[in-house]
């Protein structure tokens, strides 16, 4: 078991077991050039950036935003804050600028750490450094002895923002306490793994690379971070670094094993482990991910930014974990099954990991906080054998590439145009991204908007991952007796986009 007893902060999980000149990570650049960095670097670094944000006036507590891409600088900045007792906000920056804006407002950001490329997304009067600079980087950086800040339980580590039906993303704080926790809860079943390499390529403003990269530090195994996915540089990257753990989402995947003149000729046998997460995953493309690294143990992992990754593990009698389940019931998290039978009904989670509640949202936290309890709105299949299956979202959000996408959000966004009077959007289902984003608009009387008009309006105005791939104009939308748009019958005429998309592949494969 990695070094995690004693430790409140959890800047503080550098296990330094190995020595400072051990790797910590090495970072791909998209032109596949490698750069290496040790948990010395890693150390000196992040306490260097802790001291110089304390330098510059900041208080226990205080938070500091990251806008940027993946780096080795994301990961030390990130640790360094924490370190100081100060509190991380990664931003998602596939978002527009004014969500940008409302984030740094609402978690009440001091200052951000940025890069070149997202920094033009803060608002002007917003004080921040570019980390890719190695000027700023020197500016904000006061080497020295480490100096890591007691901290309770339950201050707030980061964070992190998530989708949200009100058109504005919620905050969710999530503590040191919460996240020791979860992390001794994944990393009790990691025997000795200081050889293992692990490849991370998703997003660090994502719980899912985020985590990983914590889970990966104080577990000893070495990280290969991409600074940017590509699924060609995924498989490369997987040869050239002898990759053995593998960790993604859904779409990266299935981009992955399009790659089949890649795949053909490069060597995998490094793999013996790959989690997949973010996203429900086909059994279709289990089996494929299997035929390309079969010497690999594939698990489906779950959690939400609110609940952590703790409710599920595998079956203690060590039984197999069936394709698409997700395990069995966890000893570090209650779970049960509310609103329908014994084996279905929507999950809710109660553990130390679980949130204290959306920041600044007492109504949305009365929603889904209940005596401790979080209501995930995934809604879930218990089996014979207690293994455990998500069958769909209780309410309407669904996950594009990993994203989740509530549709009225896009639905606010789309009823801005002036051309349109109402719009529902629903999911099509997409072996790439997992699901897609189609839009049923009726157009107000008298105009004539087109589909690539409404795109269009769409990228502009919202996440791309958000934007109507397919959009169909009606006189009127499907309602049910509740007065309310029958989603139902739109999925299933969505259907038929999904169709024809199929139709045209095989018509090109022939």
């Amino acid at each position: 078991m990695p070094r995690l007893e004693g430790i409140a902060n959890l800047g503080d999980i550098i296990a330094l077991d190995r020595g400072l000149e051990a790797h910590w990570l090495t970072e791909l650049s998209e032109d596949g050039t490698a750069v290496r960095y040790t948990l010395g670097d890693l150390m000196s670094q992040a306490n260097a950036i802790g001291r110089g944000l304390i330098g510059r006036g900041l208080a226990p507590g205080d938070r500091v935003g990251l806008l940027a891409g993946n780096s080795a600088r994301f990961l030390i900045a990130y640790f360094g804050i924490m370190r100081a007792g100060l509190c991380a906000v990664p931003i998602n920056f596939k978002v527009p600028a004014r969500t940008v804006a409302h984030i740094l407002t609402d978690a009440d950001v001091r200052l951000t750490l940025t890069d070149g490329e997202h920094a033009a997304l803060l608002p002007d009067d917003h004080t921040r450094f570019d980390i890719d600079r190695d000027a700023d980087w020197n500016a904000l950086s006061d080497p020295g002895p480490p100096d890591i800040a007691d901290v309770a339980p339950e201050a707030f580590a980061n964070i992190l923002y998530t989708s949200g039906s009100t058109g504005l993303p919620k905050g969710v704080p999530l503590t040191h306490g919460g996240y020791l926790y979860s992390l001794k809860a994944i990393l009790a079943a990691v025997p000795e793994p200081w050889q293992a390499r692990a490849l991370v390529a998703a997003p660090l403003y994502h719980m899912n690379g985020l985590f990983f990269s914590k889970m990966v530090l104080a577990g000893g195994i070495e990280q290969v971070l991409m600074r940017k996915f590509s699924a060609r540089g995924y498989l490369e990257a997987i040869e050239v670094e002898r990759c053995t753990y593998l960790t993604a989402i859904p779409t990266m995947m299935a981009l992955a094993m399009r790659e089949r003149d890649l795949i053909a000729r490069l060597d995998f046998s490094s793999v013996d482990s790959i989690t997949i997460g973010s996203s429900p995953v086909t059994v279709d493309l289990m089996k494929e991910i299997q035929a390309v690294f079969p010497h690999a143990h594939i698990a489906i992992s779950y959690g939400t930014t609110e609940s952590g990754p703790t409710a599920f593990r595998p079956h203690p009698d060590g039984r197999p974990t069936p394709w698409p389940a997700l395990g069995v019931a966890s000893d570090r998290a209650e779970i049960k099954l509310v609103g329908g039978t014994d084996e279905e009904g929507t999950l809710w989670v109660r553990s130390p990991v679980v949130m204290p509640g959306y920041l600044n949202m007492p109504e949305k936290t009365a929603e889904r906080l209940n005596d401790g309890w979080y209501d995930t709105g995934d809604v879930m299949r218990r089996d014979a054998d207690g293994f455990y299956y998500f069958v769909d979202r209780a309410d309407d959000m669904f996950v594009c590439g990993g994203e989740n996408v509530h549709p009225g959000d896009v639905e606010a966004m789309l009823l801005t145009h002036p051309d349109i009077s109402e719009a529902a959007v629903v999911p099509v289902p997409d072996a790439i991204k997992g699901q897609l984003p189609a839009a049923f608009i009726v157009p107000r009387p008298g105009s004539g908007p087109t589909a690539e008009a409404i795109k269009d309006h769409a990228l502009k105005n919202g996440p791309a991952y958000q934007h109507p791939r397919f959009i169909e104009f009606v006189d009127a939308l499907p309602w049910q007796g509740t007065n309310k748009v029958d989603r139902k019958v739109l999925k299933e005429r969505a259907r038929a986009f999904s169709r024809d998309i199929e139709a045209k592949d095989m018509e090109q494969a022939g």
